[in-house]
């Protein structure tokens, strides 16, 4: 049985209500996606629905892109406005499913139509959805010479300008099998799609890169920095030292909630820069949240998840004008008892 203790800095929940937001997040490791919003009285509201390896997470106030092991889930609120369903403002329930394949897809956005747009890491392109197939690719690096189910440089990010992928993040300019995990320390790049050109290099396992208030931010996930690219110096310039391997990054007015995990014990994960810089502040590794003042880089909320099983997290999203989120889940009987009836579409004459 998992045994999981999440605790909160004494003032996140207070963030949370005066914001009106709530934040969602997966856990790949032990196949969860969280929801964490606020009880009426106060105290944090954890939600919680079993998948298989979710990973990447799209989010706005009443949809959600969840993908997982071998399928891509659609979520829609069944709730209407002022509507709630047992103390709960959001109600999420998996509408659609698109069956992909073991892809290993990493993070996940939307494009003018709302049509979703995915890093397929796997074969180290930018695909989207496909009726018919498991995919179909549309962007690959211009140093990836074939498309091949071999993660040759473990394309992982993906920043969205206006609808549009325009940045992407990969661990290493690799072209051969598996290559990204000989360039860890230094082999990180980003990505200009539009341009077909590095615009960064010398990073250390770079994730989750957001355009934000006209700059690209990324996190520079083997260092343990979140900061952003000096696009004209070609440079990572750091902000905030995090305590702990960095994955997901979201942003909502003045802050950045980004994710942090416990690096795993194995090749992958050892020796990187992020090691030393722990040992140099006196930390140890954390799991879970930290909300970031993006104005002065100070740490001025976390979110802390203890437990054996619990040691890594990958994407996080802020649900604006959220309370209390909810989800339907796909492994119990609740989602046979649920049924919400539409409104046929009143025909113009």
């Amino acid at each position: 049985m998992m045994s999981l203790e999440i605790m909160g800095s004494r003032q996140f929940p207070e963030w949370l209500y005066q914001h009106h937001v709530s934040l969602a997040f997966t856990t790949y490791q032990t196949g969860k996606l969280f929801l964490i919003g606020l009880q009426p009285n106060g105290r944090l509201s954890i939600f919680e629905r079993t998948f298989n390896r979710p990973m990447g997470l799209s989010a706005s106030a009443n949809t959600l892109f969840v993908s997982s092991l071998y399928q891509l889930w659609r979520f829609e609120n069944a709730l209407e406005p002022g509507q709630v369903h047992q103390g709960y403002d959001r109600l999420y329930v998996p509408q659609l499913a698109y069956t992909t394949g073991d892809l290993d897809i990493h993070d996940i956005a939307r494009d003018r139509t709302e049509t979703p747009i995915f890093v397929n890491t796997l074969f180290s392109c930018l695909a989207t959805v496909s009726h018919t197939h498991s995919f179909i690719p549309f962007w690959q690096p211009p140093f990836i010479s074939k498309l091949a189910p071999e993660d040759r440089c473990h394309l992982n990010g993906l920043a969205m300008d206006n609808g549009t992928p325009r940045y992407v993040t990969a661990i290493s300019q690799s072209d051969v099998a598996d290559g990204w995990r000989d360039r860890r320390h230094n082999g990180g790049c980003v990505i200009d799609v539009k341009g077909d050109r590095i615009l960064l290099d010398n990073l250390s396992m770079p994730h989750s890169p957001r355009l934000y208030r006209d700059k690209l931010w990324l996190l520079n996930s083997g260092t343990g920095y979140f900061g952003y690219a000096d696009i004209n110096a070609g440079r990572f310039e750091p902000v905030t030292f995090c305590p702990g391997y960095l994955r997901g990054l979201a942003f909502y007015e003045d802050f950045a909630v980004v994710g942090i995990s416990k690096p795993r014990h194995n090749k992958t994960f050892s020796g990187l820069p992020l090691d030393q810089a722990l040992q140099d502040k006196g930390a140890d590794a954390r799991c879970g949240l930290l909300v970031i003042d993006v104005r002065s880089g100070d740490i001025v909320h976390w979110l802390r998840l203890e437990g054996s099983l619990f040691e890594e997290l990958y994407d996080v999203a802020v649900l604006p004008g959220v309370r209390r989120p909810m989800a339907i889940g796909v492994k119990t009987d609740e989602i046979c008892r649920l049924i919400t009836i539409g409104s046929w579409p009143t025909q113009q004459k």
